[in-house]
């Protein structure tokens, strides 16, 4: 087992193109897995992927940024925080990294499923040149992902607006240091008495994060009037849709945890 220790991003790529590695920067996910025979890449002295940054619309986390940093920064979202002060322990919350969750693979991790309804985007380089996709792109099944051979996980991005009306949850099976059986992320949005936006990602219950674009659209447009009397054909509609993976609980238990969790959402903002 050979680490190399790079010190800018270009050392980083270069490596990443020349030799077959496993990059990390905080390796919380790394501890659990027995890879004697692999060889690494560690980021987390690669000052260009530890920055947080603004620009006219995104909030650009780089991936090497631990989630205690997130929560000390300004610039970062609210619902993100919420998130991030409910992942594991403190100690965990100090090395593991952004990059890191969203490349492991897993729709458990925390930050990805707040990351899907966010529309969020990651920001892929290479020797090559740079990629820019969704997250809900990005993520492709359990442990798998779009990254290819050559390339590093550089940013993500949020946007800087239309997150003021959220609702996050997350259901584990204790209280302290719980992997999520179920999550949960919504915003909601009106203008001039409709709903302009309604993004609903549900987390932990399928091989990715599931969010349904096309019914949300069954309530974007209407008044909240209009919401209530739409929610029953809304909420059958999720119903439906919602093919849960079994797990340490049982796909039934996921389903109806999911529906009470989309119902308090739509309670929560009047429908």
């Amino acid at each position: 087992m050979v680490s190399y220790n790079p010190t800018s991003l270009q050392e980083a790529l270069e490596l990443r193109a020349a030799k077959h590695l496993i990059p990390y920067a905080g390796g919380t996910d790394l501890m659990v897995e027995n890879r004697d025979t692999a060889d690494y890449l560690f980021l987390n002295r690669v000052q260009e992927l530890k920055e947080i940054r603004e620009d006219e619309d995104m909030i650009r986390i780089g991936a090497a940024v631990t989630f205690t940093e997130a929560l000390e920064n300004r610039l970062v979202p609210s619902m993100m925080k919420e998130a991030l002060s409910q992942i594991a322990s403190p100690a965990i919350r100090n090395a593991g990294t952004f990059g890191g969750n969203l490349g492991n693979g897993s729709a458990k991790a925390d930050t990805v499923t707040v990351e899907y309804a966010m529309d969020a985007k990651v920001r892929l380089l290479s020797v090559r040149g740079e990629r820019l996709m969704g997250v809900d792109r990005f993520c492709l099944g359990r442990k798998k992902t779009d990254l290819k051979e050559d390339e590093l996980i550089a940013e993500i991005l949020l946007p800087k607006t239309g997150l003021e009306h959220y609702y996050y949850e997350k259901v584990g099976g204790r209280q302290a240091l719980a992997i999520s059986r179920v999550s949960f992320a919504g915003i909601f949005a009106e203008e001039d008495g409709r709903i302009t936006k309604l993004s609903t990602a549900f987390g932990a219950v399928a091989d990715t994060v599931l969010r349904f674009r096309d019914l949300e659209m069954i309530l974007i447009g209407k008044t909240l009037e209009e919401a209530k009397e739409e929610k029953g054909q809304f909420m059958n509609a999720y119903a439906e849709h919602l093919n849960l993976t079994e797990g340490r609980v049982s796909a039934e238990y996921r389903r109806a945890v999911c529906l009470n969790l989309l119902n308090a959402f739509l309670e929560k903002f009047g429908i």
